[in-house]
């Protein structure tokens, strides 16, 4: 199983995780980041990747 983790500190609530994988990241009305799926399921594996590579900041990491 794949894991996604989100540092919270570094995390500057930009969205752009949220623009390519809607269905594994989301920002609550105050902008905050929150992980929809933290284990990740093999048929949004790759696009918890694509949104995990878009993050200026590197807040999102994958592991499993």
């Amino acid at each position: 199983m794949t894991y996604v983790d989100l540092d919270h500190d570094r995390c500057e609530g930009h969205g752009l995780c949220e623009q390519v994988a809607p269905e594994v990241y989301r920002l609550d009305d105050e902008g905050e980041l929150e992980l929809l799926v933290t284990e990740v399921p093999p048929e949004l594996r790759a696009k918890a990747e694509a949104g995990a590579r878009t993050c200026p900041v590197a807040a999102l990491r994958l592991h499993g």
